[in-house]
């Protein structure tokens, strides 16, 4: 990864991508680091060999969000548009065509949790602290997390975390939905890049039409929902030459060789 640059992006096995913010010492989300993450996500997006995205921050922390420095600068004025463009770049990641794994060390805070959020899934290390921290600053979660958490740990629970702006341990986070797994600290990539290559393994077609559903799925009715499923089933599962790939796997007896064709 070359010098200097805020968000370094590496290509591993099976088409994992690995993005990794940099800028220490928490790596906040300063406005350098969001437009390189956002080349990096959009030129995933169009790389057909992509199957899976880990997201992590290098050193001891994850994020611990927006750049407090940064925004004293900034004219009032601006604000909405760093807002809007923050949901652009979030929506941008959450709409990923690729599952993408969140791999939180150290702190996920403000805007950092935010980002973990737009993630699919996140795995903790056990040290790990998450919280939406913006009310003691007097601001309030502006990159979705009103929405997002909301979604994901139910409005109760969302609320209870907002407005307290406490932070909570990475335990609690599971107990409560928040990460999909908790592991040793200091394991927490390695178990992203044993879940994202995983992932990278089976049927990529059928993986994303599977993301689409329920990500598309989530905003509409039962039976809209139900729909979409139907569809993406007949126009993007039944037409692959995976779908043949794996029957005669199972059938041989060995494991299957996807294309995502």
């Amino acid at each position: 990864m070359p010098e200097g640059e805020k968000v370094g992006r590496k290509r591993e096995d099976d088409g994992v991508e690995l993005l990794v913010l940099k800028n220490p010492p928490v790596n906040a989300l300063a406005t350098t680091v969001l437009t390189e993450l956002d080349q990096h996500v959009r030129a995933i997006e169009s790389d057909p060999a992509a199957r899976a995205v880990i997201l992590t921050g290098d050193g001891q922390y994850f994020s611990a969000g927006a750049d407090l420095k940064e925004m004293a600068t900034l004219d009032l004025a601006s604000a909405p548009g760093i807002v809007r463009r923050g949901h652009e770049l979030f929506g941008r990641i959450a709409d990923l065509r690729v599952p993408v794994i969140a791999s939180i060390n150290g702190l996920a805070l403000g805007g950092g949790l935010e980002l973990a959020l737009a993630c699919d899934l996140r795995i903790a290390g056990e040290s790990a602290k998450l919280g939406a921290p913006e009310v003691n600053y007097g601001l309030m979660p502006a990159y979705g997390g009103t929405q997002r958490l909301a979604r994901l740990v139910g409005p109760a629970k969302a609320k209870e975390l907002i407005f307290t702006g406490a932070m909570i341990p990475a335990a609690e986070s599971f107990r409560i939905g928040l990460v999909n797994r908790v592991v040793p600290a200091g394991q927490e990539l390695r178990a992203a890049r044993d879940l994202a290559h995983t992932i990278a393994q089976r049927a990529p077609r059928a993986v994303q039409a599977s993301k689409r559903a329920i990500q598309e799925g989530l905003a509409r009715p039962l039976a809209e929902g139900l729909e979409l499923e139907a569809s993406l089933f007949e126009h993007e599962v039944l037409p692959s030459e995976d779908l043949g790939e794996g029957i005669a796997a199972f059938v041989e007896h060995r494991p299957p060789k996807f294309k995502g064709a």
